[in-house]
C-alpha cells in the first residue's frame, strides 16, 4: 500500500523542536503532544520516521499502541513521532488525516506507505520494511 500526497507547507510561525533522529534515538513513543514539527520540517527530513496521528483520550488509538509499541520496538533506530490531532491542528490536514490512529511512514522526507487503524503489529512491521 503506497500512497503520495501533495505537499503543503505550514505557516513561518508554526512551534518546532528539533528533529533526533540519528544512532540510538527515540522509537515507541507512548504519548500524543501537540503539534511541534512545521510540515516544512517533515519535508526536509533524511532517512525513516513514523509520524502518528490521534489524541490520548482516543479509545480506537489506546487499543492500538500494543501492536504499534511491538512494531516501533523492533526498529529503535526509527523516530516515532505522536502528534495530537483534532480541531484547528493544522499538520494532520496537511497530510489529509480524517481518522485516528493514523500512520505516516517517511523516508526523507517523502511519505511512502500511510497506515490507518491498523490491525496488527505485522502490518506495521511490513510499512517499516518499506521505509528502511
Amino acid at each position: 500500500m503506497t500512497e503520495t500526497t501533495k505537499r503543503y507547507h505550514s505557516s513561518a510561525g508554526a512551534p518546532r523542536l528539533p528533529i533526533t533522529q540519528r544512532g540510538n534515538t527515540m522509537s515507541y513513543t507512548s504519548q500524543y503532544t501537540p503539534e511541534t514539527l512545521s510540515r516544512d520540517e517533515l519535508d526536509q527530513t533524511t532517512g525513516p520516521m513514523v509520524i502518528e496521528f490521534g489524541t490520548n483520550w482516543c479509545g480506537i488509538c489506546q487499543g492500538a499502541q500494543a501492536d504499534i509499541k511491538a512494531a516501533m520496538d523492533n526498529h529503535p533506530g526509527v523516530p516515532h513521532v505522536k502528534v495530537e490531532d483534532g480541531k484547528g491542528r493544522r499538520l494532520g490536514r496537511t497530510f489529509g488525516v480524517k481518522l485516528w490512529p493514523s500512520l505516516i511512514f517517511l523516508k526523507d522526507g517523502e511519505e511512502m506507505v500511510r497506515l490507518v487503524r491498523p490491525e496488527n503489529s505485522g502490518e506495521i512491521e511490513g510499512a517499516l520494511k518499506k521505509i528502511l
